[in-house]
């Protein structure tokens, strides 16, 4: 016999962590699923939402009615049917009773419930008061009548209805969101006279498709006016799949010569949509715009006013740049995920939709007739004793006056039932009238054609689906109106190039040796009048526009790449490129190269190797740069030279010692990167303390002489003086006469 451990409880079940841990997360999956964050097929509303509604309607707060606390309500909702946390249940409250979050709101609300700017101001709950709308009389309205299953609440002292009889696919009118663990949903909403006219449809053809439903549901219908831009396919394989992503864009017209934006896509705020445009105004990457205005107000929910900087400007072009950069055109997903009437959650395609709501509602009004008839029987029955009660009236007197058990004395005498003896009984003496007879006949005559009409409906399938189709064209008539969604099918929009957005003014590019840019307006500016901080002096210069990028070398052989019209202007100092950039520690800028994107420039080592390249081959696309020019071990990059002309441009390099060569610009390659080929023969060491090397290089134009400045000494040649250094590239060249050997810099005459 195995030794009992006596330090071990009685009735303790054992049970191995991995299996415990895996059906305790798996019950709460399936809480959080079928629980909490996903609506039911038949009256579209979580639980949070259902229990809110259902408790407004017990405390009496109809359309009709007067408002009440809302911190009412949710006192009701927490302590008798949904014990979670207040600001959760409040939440919930405030989205229902927003009108610009649901399509048909199911409560109105007096005070602070947000703003569509701000949906999260809502004011706290002991501020503001609620009741339910008109619109929520079609998920209560038959709420008494038998149509639903009633569960026990949390703690069982009273009962809650497992769902609500709507008389209407609230699932797709309102739709919803929420996440579950492993899943989520995301329902649009739909207009209640498209939904409506669907559900005829396939009430009277059950076996109608998709398709057929899509012509009377064309796409979703938001609370708020947009365009839902997606193509008539996108919106098809949509309700097709149950999953897909729906375009929104704002609708805009001119006024006055600005544009006036007098709608949002859903859930967008104007203060998101007024930073945005903002933020690329400050930036300078929205020159086209002089100013933006929000005068938005209770009249005009959403008006922001655009200002173009002139009229020439095209404004079409300028909104569609706006709905590619900002929250003005936005795609929002749908996930058409439900918890069906087989209490499973399941994406289901529109016409699955639409088709378990119809079974669900012509279960409801099945149940909602039988529970009618189960009335009529009843009152029926107690009427046939009553009359045999007043044919017999004194009789019945005489019993009930002598007897010690008149009940049972009734039932053996009139062969009664216990229920029509104890109706007998409860009698009062003013209903013993003559008159009352005829009041009996005739309410039986009246159940009499109420209980053949009931049976008609329950015996009949086409009866009951005309009756479901009656109710719904009352209930659409009574709560129709247009739709607010527009269906433009629209390409997506694409950002404009920010070359193609910005105004194309001269700009003079001015860098200095310590590596300080400016820029000034107007080619005429002369870089080398311009004061520079002490220590520092002019390097190069650049004539471009305001929308061209401008391109920089480093000593490292990496380039980069910034926007012209960010340059800082050159009414002060400048700033320093390490301030927007981010080069290797230790490298200094050599040179800025600008002009459009074919243009050629010569990048060099002063090794005496170089290739030719095209701008656009320079453009970096963020602040690290990307590496160009690979020079070898020791040698430095020298600044770079531009190309007018492949073809006639020749290049001139002189060495350290005094060699000067001239070739032809098309001799060297043309490439991307790399260390390109030899211009200039010169004895290499890997070591710093080389004998020789270039000493500087500039490309001579077809027709223009060449300067040699050395010292205060120059020298002018002419197209003819340099044929004589004139020769292949990679030679070794010839070298300059006595007193021009040491070379300061070229330049052209």
């Amino acid at each position: 016999m195995p030794h009992k451990n006596i330090y071990e409880p009685e009735g303790v079940e054992k049970t191995p962590l991995k299996k415990f841990t895996e059906k305790a997360y798996l019950d709460y999956s399936m809480y959080v699923i079928l629980d909490r964050a996903l609506p039911h097929i038949g009256d579209g509303l979580k639980p949070v939402q259902r229990r809110i509604i259902f408790a407004m309607s017990e405390l009496g707060l109809t359309s009709t009615s007067k408002h009440k606390k809302s911190a009412r309500t949710v006192g009701d909702v927490l302590g008798k049917f949904h014990p979670h946390g207040d600001s959760a249940c409040y939440e919930a409250m405030v989205l229902m009773a927003q009108s610009f979050s649901y399509r048909y709101p199911l409560l109105n609300g007096q005070g602070n419930w947000g703003s569509i700017d701000d949906p999260k101001s809502f004011a706290a709950m002991r501020y503001t008061e609620a009741k339910l709308t008109s619109y929520a009389s079609l998920l209560l309205g038959e709420l008494g009548q038998g149509t639903v299953d009633w569960v026990a609440n949390f703690d069982g002292t009273l009962e809650e209805p497992k769902l609500l009889p709507a008389r209407l696919p609230n699932v797709l009118l309102n739709g919803t969101s929420g996440i579950a663990v492993g899943m989520s949903t995301d329902i649009p909403p739909h207009n209640l006279v498209e939904v409506a006219s669907a559900c005829i449809r396939l009430l009277e053809n059950p076996k109608a498709t998709n398709a057929d439903l899509m012509e009377h549901i064309k796409a979703p219908d938001f609370p708020t006016p947009c365009e839902i831009i997606s193509s008539k396919s996108e919106i098809e394989t949509i309700y097709e799949t149950g999953q897909g992503t729906l375009r929104l864009r704002a609708n805009f017209e001119i006024e006055k010569g600005s544009i006036v934006v007098n709608s949002l896509p859903y859930q967008v705020a104007s203060a998101k949509v007024m930073e945005q445009i903002a933020a690329q105004i400050s930036s300078k990457k929205l020159p086209f715009v002089e100013d933006v205005r929000d005068e938005s107000d209770h009249h005009n929910p959403v008006r922001i006013v655009i200002v173009p900087r002139s009229n020439r400007i095209n404004k079409t072009e300028l909104m569609l740049h706006l709905f590619a950069t900002t929250e003005l055109e936005r795609s929002i997903r749908v996930n058409l995920n439900v918890i069906g009437t087989d209490g499973r959650p399941a994406v289901k395609d529109l016409v699955t939709i639409v088709r378990e709501w119809l079974n669900y509602r012509q279960d409801t009004v099945r149940r909602r007739l039988q529970h009618r008839l189960e009335k009529v029987e009843h009152r029926s029955h107690l009427l046939d004793g009553l009359l045999i009660a007043f044919l017999n009236i004194d009789e019945v007197i005489s019993i009930i006056r002598y007897e010690d058990e008149p009940k049972r004395i009734l039932i053996s005498r009139f062969d009664l039932t216990d229920t029509q003896a104890e109706a007998i009984l409860d009698l009062k003496l003013r209903n013993l009238a003559k008159l009352e007879e005829l009041r009996i006949r005739g309410e039986q005559d009246e159940l009499d054609l109420e209980k053949k009409e009931l049976n008609k409906y329950l015996k009949s399938k086409t009866r009951l689906k005309r009756l479901i189709r009656d109710e719904i064209l009352v209930d659409a008539e009574k709560y129709a109106d247009e739709r607010r969604s527009l269906i433009v099918e629209r390409e997506s929009a694409q950002a404009l190039d920010e070359t193609a957005i910005l105004p194309a003014e001269p700009l003079t590019v001015i860098l200095s040796e310590r590596g300080w840019v400016r820029a000034a307006k107007g080619h005429d500016i002369d870089p080398t009048s311009l004061s520079f901080k002490a220590g520092d002096k002019f390097m190069g210069v650049g004539r471009t526009r305001s929308n061209q990028l401008v391109v920089f070398l480093d000593s490292t052989g990496r380039c980069y790449s910034i926007m012209a019209h960010t340059l800082p202007s050159a009414r002060g100092m400048g700033e320093p490129l390490s301030g927007r950039l981010n080069p290797p520690d230790g490298a200094t800028f050599k040179g800025v190269m600008v002009g459009e994107p074919d243009q050629v420039y010569l990048l060099s080592s002063d090794a005496g190797y170089g290739f030719l390249v095209c701008l656009s081959d320079l453009w970096a696309k963020n602040k690290a740069g990307k590496s160009v020019l690979a020079r070898p071990t020791g040698s430095e990059v020298l600044p770079p030279q531009q190309i007018m002309d492949p073809e006639t441009d020749r290049v001139a390099a002189i060495s350290s010692l005094g060699h000067l060569i001239v070739h032809q610009a098309k001799e060297l390659p043309m490439l991307s990167r790399g260390k390109g080929s030899r211009m200039i023969q010169i004895p290499y060491k890997k070591n710093k303390n080389r004998e020789e090397f270039v000493r500087t290089v500039l490309v001579v134009p077809a027709g223009r002489s060449l300067t040699i400045h050395a010292g205060k000494r120059h020298l002018t040649m002419k197209s003819a003086d340099l044929k004589v250094y004139e020769t292949t590239r990679g030679r070794r060249g010839k070298k300059l006469p006595r007193g021009l050997q040491r070379v300061d810099h070229l330049s052209l005459g």
